[in-house]
């Protein structure tokens, strides 16, 4: 009768009628009255969510004290309850680590069991007692396998306990010391990655030191290894992308080939996690659209049926990078769908709340994205990009203050990430607070590129010496020659500028991401007297953000399309102005009037129609190209006197010792009732004209024995004869930039250092 009772008390629990299945399992136990078939029933009702029948169930029996699978059950119900106190009480403060070593030989023991369960003598008989005896061995040795896993699971739980109560070094050690008792302990191991409790260097070297030769297969010895070799690299893959990316590329490479696993969501995350921190925000974007699309789990996404509360099919952590990639693409659209999509079919999610918030954020919506944030860490306090929104929130209204002090909330709480570091420099940088500003940036280098722990000597102020190996972040590297740069540190700068241009090609990064950094190198060139270097690298920006170096992207997203808008982004913030405005400063340098002319008459032109902070940029350019035309006329441009007379006169303005720079150039001189500041405009028109028409003509398809057809939302191009005043694209973006990498108000060049 048990029997039968125990199999059907399993086959409701398996179908989910959990009320059956507490009903049988209550009659099993009054039949049997044994220990096992009360710790099944208060499984039954755990997972029925009546943890205070769970636990009085445990305690009649005095079962915590005497088992380690009930004392296991106890403290997470008391956990669920949120009653942490009560859960440390039952599970105790202190780690078993002396079963670390233990774990593994005792699953090799069992290994070695496996393959020697029957002994044969010399005459060809089985010893029957020697086998017998190695049956009751293998069975104590599962017991103690099964302990094992048991008191790595307390120690995950220990670790939960800790991390509610902020106590994160404690919360950091139990989760290490739950994967290295049990490998297959994946909860502590996902709390370590998911948390940053580690920074890269750490995570890669603890992951190093785990004994992955503990996993064994007892049906098939021979294929352990290859287990062993499996949980390594999906492990590899959890970790941080700015460890290793050769390593977490083969990884994912073997997984995706090897064992087909190329569409498996948790791989396409991880791919797309590596792409994002390479500012491939359209390929990352492709992929994470690709799992919330996907032939399993994409009809959830849209049908309206959805089961409210439930996931929508997917993984939670999915949601973070995707936002973020439709932030970066500047898909409003697509943002305003999803954030309607999950607050009708998973309102009380912390992810649903992160979804507002990045939408209001795009459009500029200051107050109302606070809110949201701050509701979403309140759903999730140990959500990362939740509290990175918040803190973004108050450093795009100019508020560094209240940006600082929740910015250091989140460096306290995610202490292996190094971006909560690198934003509190960009805010003391912000507030000309150079010292302050090194060294978070240095604390930030340090972290994502493996330097050691806690060292804030790794780039000195004036780093002679160079820079360690290449890794971590390029934006580290750009920010800490900012800082260099602001302190007059030239050279050491433009080594900085030159790093982080190096490393951002060896990691493959869109190159349109980093135009700010070769125009900040660029500029560090033009002060240190570098002129034709500088140029080059200006042009090399003028290039890039054009369009010749980044990558475009169109792509249908829930009905809506997301263009790329990373060079109108750049255009908003005067990045093209200013570098046309530089190179202006160096033709004039070089003496090059009329090109230094030209191009700052294009200055004025796309600054001036960006609008927003980048026009104020038009009266700074506007005053160097009125000093720029004064200098040509001083030079003395030749002018025609009359018609057909074929005279020619140089006008020259004397310059007297006192005056050498000519003080009286401002002056008109008039030849004929015209000015020659008038007659310079006129043939500085004519000249701009043919370069623009020059321009053009590269950009304009090649015309065929058939007109091209038009693409959606271009505007067709003006004939030759037409004076011609292309606008600039503007992105709805704002200031703000990515809520989970980037703060709002930092330009991705960090405060121009232009001298001008």
């Amino acid at each position: 009768m048990e029997k039968f009772l125990r199999s059907w008390r399993q086959d409701a629990l398996n179908r989910g009628q959990n009320d059956s299945a507490v009903y049988i399992g209550d009659k099993v136990l009054a039949l049997t009255n044994s220990d096992a078939d009360a710790f099944w029933l208060a499984q039954v009702h755990f997972n029925n969510n009546n943890f205070t029948r769970a636990l009085a169930l445990l305690s009649r029996k005095d079962l915590i004290s005497r088992s380690t699978s009930c004392k296991y059950l106890a403290a997470h119900c008391y956990i669920k309850q949120n009653k942490f106190e009560a859960a440390l009480n039952v599970l105790g403060d202190q780690n078993p680590t002396h079963l670390i070593n233990a774990a593994g030989h005792s699953r090799r023991k069992i290994q070695h069991l496996n393959g020697h369960s029957h002994v044969t003598l010399r005459n060809g008989k089985t010893a029957a007692s020697r086998s017998d005896r190695a049956d009751r061995n293998e069975e104590r040795e599962r017991e103690d396998a099964n302990n094992l896993r048991f008191e790595a699971a307390m120690c995950y739980l220990r670790g939960l306990c800790y991390a509610k109560q902020n106590a994160f070094d404690r919360a950091r050690d139990c989760y290490k010391d739950a994967v290295r008792i049990d490998i297959q302990c994946f909860e502590a191991f996902d709390q370590l990655m998911k948390n940053s409790l580690m920074s890269p260097a750490e995570e890669l070297e603890f992951l190093e030191s785990l004994d992955f030769d503990s996993v064994t297969i007892p049906s098939d010895p021979s294929k352990s290894q290859e287990a062993a070799h499996f949980v390594k690299m999906l492990y590899t893959t959890r970790l941080s992308k700015y460890t290793a990316p050769a390593t977490l590329a083969d990884a994912t490479e073997t997984l995706s080939t090897h064992y087909n696993l190329a569409n498996n969501p948790d791989i396409l995350l991880s791919r797309a996690e590596a792409l994002y921190t390479q500012c491939r925000f359209a390929e990352a974007l492709e992929l994470s659209s690709s799992i919330l699309t996907s032939p399993e789990t994409g009809g959830a996404l849209i049908e309206s049926s959805v089961i409210p509360g439930q996931n929508l099919g997917h993984s939670p952590a999915v949601y973070p990078l995707h936002l973020a990639c439709l932030y970066e693409t500047g898909a409003v659209n697509a943002l305003f769908l999803l954030s309607h999509t999950l607050a009708d079919n998973a309102p009380e999610e912390p992810y649903t709340y992160l979804a507002i918030g990045v939408y209001y954020l795009s459009v500029a919506k200051i107050a109302e994205a606070r809110r949201f944030f701050s509701k979403a860490s309140l759903l999730d306090p140990h959500s990362a990009p939740a509290w990175i929104g918040f803190a973004h929130t108050f450093a795009a209204e100019g508020e560094h203050d209240q940006a600082i002090a929740a910015y250091s909330t989140a460096a306290r709480l995610f202490q292996g990430s190094h971006l909560p570091q690198l934003f509190l420099g960009m805010q003391h940088l912000a507030l000309n607070n150079m010292s302050l500003a090194h060294e978070y940036l240095c604390a930030a280098y340090a972290m994502s590129s493996g330097s050691p722990s806690g060292s804030l000597t790794t780039i000195p102020s004036v780093p002679s010496g160079g820079l360690p190996a290449l890794g971590g972040d390029p934006l580290v590297l750009n920010e800490l020659g900012v800082v260099l740069y602001h302190q007059a540190n030239l050279e050491p700068a433009a080594d900085l500028f030159r790093q982080a241009l190096l490393l951002a090609d060896s990691l493959q990064c869109d190159p349109g991401a980093w135009v700010a950094t070769r125009a900040n190198l660029g500029h560090a060139l033009r002060r240190m007297g570098h002129l034709d270097e500088a140029l080059a690298q200006f042009d090399e920006c003028i290039r890039v953000g054009a369009g010749g170096g980044a990558t475009g992207y169109s792509a249908a997203i829930g009905g809506v399309t997301a263009t790329s808008a990373g060079v109108a982004g750049y255009e908003d913030r005067g990045l093209i102005g200013s570098l046309h405005t530089s190179r202006g400063l160096i033709y004039l340098q070089q003496g090059r009037t009329l090109e230094a002319v030209t191009v700052l008459h294009e200055a004025v032109r796309v600054l001036g129609v960006s609008g927003g902070d980048a026009a104020g940029g038009a009266g700074i350019a506007g005053t160097i190209l009125s000093r720029a035309l004064e200098l040509w006329s001083i030079e003395g441009r030749t002018k025609v006197i009359g018609p057909g007379t074929g005279r020619q006169k140089r006008d020259t303005l004397p310059r007297s010792r006192d005056d050498p720079f000519g003080s009286s150039m401002t002056d008109p001189i008039v030849h004929g009732g015209n000015t020659i500041e008038d007659d310079v405009e006129m043939e500085l028109d004519e000249h701009a004209k043919d370069l623009l028409g020059a321009a053009l003509n590269k950009v304009r398809p090649r015309r065929t024995g058939k007109r091209p057809q038009r693409p959606a939302a271009s505007i067709d191009l003006p004939p030759q004869d037409m004076e011609i005043e292309e606008p600039i694209g503007r992105s709805n973006r704002g200031e703000s930039q990515l809520p989970s990498r980037r703060s709002p108000t930092r330009r991705v060049q960090s405060r121009r250092p232009d001298g001008a």
